[in-house]
């Protein structure tokens, strides 16, 4: 099987692509796989660590509002497919997959005016901009929650298989973990994070917490990840307050194992990108989500009110925050095992436990396998 694989510009596309990439190697390890970005996107950095050859195609998103660079966009957006044919051509695949983000866009469109079976995948409950655009060309449009199905031009080409995910996430159980890390079985735990580069807002809200109730329950185990970005001043405050001196607060710039940590903890505090609330949700996690304000579409808002609406999760928006609403919406659920349970059951009801399978028979399906 010869995949190509095209998504990029954030790690919400990214990651799903490459865990796309990591379900047909397990299932056919001699699947050749390559992948198409911007010569500038994160996903050059990410796509290479996994080993994979990178093409790449120059194609720029629109702005929202009126500007110049919107001239250079629509120029873009009409040449790159002709760049796109020259690597399918070259590349020969048996199939082209995205998973959203512009650079989808010339790529998916080229693969369907050449013939070959062609499918994206979007992991918000809000399709984007190309995703429904890109309905119009692929075979299949892959979905994470089934309202989405609804909000596209062509329903039936959709099919809801949930969110790839890391295989390492459906692989442990909350005792398992914890004995891993050390963390005592009766223990209650926090875990809370704001993405890789950090969250100044989740930081502060997470800082008063850790200082207004954390500090003072001993019993509490508290894990926190400030990102790269916002890790000097985090740790400045940390330091400041004297919290670097309680040993129930693990402080850290980055959590290389998120799969153990999010396994081991009671209540998680975090965004709500796509893949985080499908990790959670797959666990059967009680979170307190809040949401990125400055996310194109207010699609994490829209990925965690779909939950929340539905009692699968503690919404919380940035504007909203205040030391005492953070500390009593944490501390609601972190004391109360029955709500953690309930909450983990509804949250629960958004995961495809069989995400990875479903995709991977759907590939094979549209490729005549």
């Amino acid at each position: 099987m010869r995949v190509l694989m095209t998504g990029g510009g954030t790690g919400g596309h990214v990651y799903p692509a490459l865990a796309i990439a990591s379900v047909i190697k397990q299932n056919d390890p001699k699947a050749e796989i390559a992948f198409v970005g911007t010569p500038s996107g994160m996903e050059n950095k990410l796509v290479g660590a996994a080993g994979y050859k990178m093409y790449h195609v120059d194609v720029k998103g629109f702005r929202r509002s009126l500007s110049p660079k919107n001239i250079k966009a629509m120029y873009l957006a009409l040449v790159s497919p002709q760049r796109a044919k020259k690597i399918i051509r070259e590349f020969k695949p048996d199939i082209v997959i995205g998973t959203g983000g512009y650079v989808s866009w010339p790529i998916l469109v080229a693969a369907s005016k050449l013939g070959v079976p062609s499918a994206v995948h979007e992991s918000n409950a809000v399709p984007g901009v190309t995703v429904r655009r890109l309905a119009a060309y692929v075979d299949r449009v892959y979905v994470n929650y089934e309202e989405s199905i609804e909000m596209l031009s062509h329903k039936e080409k959709a099919m809801r298989v949930g969110c790839p995910l890391r295989l390492d996430f459906e692989a442990i159980d909350k005792q398992t973990a914890r004995k891993m890390l050390g963390i005592a079985p009766d223990r209650k735990v926090v875990l809370s994070f704001g993405g890789s580069l950090g969250a100044e807002q989740v930081n502060f809200a997470m800082l008063d917490f850790m200082q207004d109730y954390v500090q003072h329950h001993p019993e509490v185990l508290h894990v926190h990840a400030t990102g790269s970005i916002e890790w000097e001043i985090a740790t400045g405050i940390f330091r400041e307050r004297g919290l670097d001196q309680k040993d129930n607060i693990r402080f850290m710039e980055y959590i290389n194992d998120m799969p153990l940590q999010m396994a081991a903890a009671d209540v998680v505090v975090c965004r709500s990108g796509a893949n985080t609330v499908s990790e959670l949700a797959l666990l059967k996690k009680a979170a307190v989500f809040i949401p990125s304000p400055n996310v194109t579409d207010n699609q994490q808002f829209k990925n965690a009110n779909a939950i929340a609406k539905k009692g699968g999760a503690l919404l919380i928006e940035e504007k909203d925050i205040t030391r005492e609403k953070m500390r009593d919406l944490i501390v609601s659920v972190l004391e109360d095992p029955q709500k953690q349970k309930d909450i983990g059951e509804k949250i629960h009801d958004f995961a495809v436990p069989d995400a990875n399978r479903k995709i991977y028979e759907d590939i094979c399906r549209l490729i005549g396998r």
